[in-house]
């Protein structure tokens, strides 16, 4: 691995931590510790004898100025260091559009006092956008670092079935994220003391539309979960590289820990903690997923190998096309430096 591959993969890994700091912000009500100022906090640069709920917020602030830092370090990089055209400059583009995106929604919460105790559906909706930019930008930055490590590009669609199944597996973990995201917010504004008062919540009409909304949330993360899981396990029935098939495995395993974590979370009635790793486990299936989808996807693109009777009626040995066996195959479609497949 380059400094520059490593880079990649460690801003990816300090976003993800960032994510979970902003989730501890919510769980714990800290959201509006620094007033309705951004980006200030409560009208100063550094709050002096703040409160336990202002630092949290605040150091949430400092982490996300660094995650920003770090992804134009990203940009400036693959600008500098990758030849025109390679995937990876697109992907750290995008990388960051959505960070800016991600700054954008949180000042938005902020500053529209879309925090701590407020429980109207406004927040929920913001929320709601929130979640899905902080998937696309760690879509981004994972297809970044992929890119980086010499991954091969790809494209979405002209793959067969294999096109629409990908994009509707992203779009279901996406709504699985969301409907996550509102029940977790559910949870906190409006806690219960038992899993029997939980339920008799869920199914009352006179309760609130974050508390009736929670309980499509499982329903949702297992529909999703079994197709990612579907996909995963058809791609390790085929001849893929071992890359493929490592982020195959990842997902597959990833899918059962996560509805476990889930699980686990309803009956213990989502205690802070519990809510933090099953967002970590959401944010690695995400990742996995989307590895696993550039992965298949670019090997999908390749040329067919030619089938037995092909090639007993191959010309004859020590012409170019004889010559050209199964793993001299695999291996002459390797990724360039301009992040494209070219003969070796």
């Amino acid at each position: 691995m380059t400094r520059f591959t490593r880079y990649a993969w460690l801003t990816l890994a300090y976003n993800v931590l960032v994510v979970l700091w902003g989730a501890i912000v919510r769980a714990t009500g800290s959201g509006a510790g620094c007033g309705s100022h951004w980006p200030f906090c409560n009208g100063e640069v550094i709050p002096r004898s703040p409160r336990i709920e202002t630092v949290i917020e605040f150091s949430h602030r400092l982490t996300s100025g660094i995650a920003l830092l770090l992804v134009v370090g990203l940009v400036v990089g693959a600008f500098r260091l990758l030849p025109k055209g390679h995937a990876g400059r697109k992907a750290a583009v995008w990388s960051m559009i959505f960070m800016v995106g991600e700054a954008a929604v949180g000042a938005a919460l902020v500053l529209f006092r879309l925090v701590a105790d407020n429980p109207s559906m406004a927040r929920a909706m913001f929320m709601a956008t929130h979640l899905v930019n902080t998937f696309l930008l760690l879509a981004a930055l994972t297809l970044t670092a992929h890119f980086v490590s010499g991954g091969s590009p790809f494209r979405l669609w002209g793959r067969g079935w294999w096109s629409g199944g990908f994009a509707l597996g992203s779009l279901g973990l996406l709504v699985s994220g969301v409907s996550g995201a509102t029940a977790a917010l559910g949870d906190t504004l409006f806690p219960s003391q038992t899993l029997a008062q939980a339920l008799q919540q869920d199914l009352s009409p006179t309760a609130h539309l974050l508390i009736r909304l929670r309980i499509f949330h499982p329903a949702i993360a297992i529909a999703s979960g079994l197709l990612a899981l579907a996909l995963a396990m058809r791609l390790l029935k085929m001849g893929l590289g071992p890359e493929a098939r490592r982020f195959a495995g990842w997902t597959a395993g990833l899918v059962f820990t996560q509805i476990l974590a889930g699980t686990v979370n309803v009956l213990f009635l989502a205690p802070v903690w519990l809510q933090i790793v099953h967002l970590l486990l959401a944010d690695l299936l995400w990742i996995a997923f989307v590895l696993l989808g550039a992965s298949a996807l670019a090997y999908l693109g390749l040329p067919p190998l030619p089938s037995p009777a092909a090639k007993a009626s191959a010309p004859a040995a020590g012409s170019p096309e004889d010559r050209m066996s199964a793993p001299s195959r695999a291996s002459s479609f390797s990724p360039s430096s301009s992040g494209s497949p070219r003969p070796s």
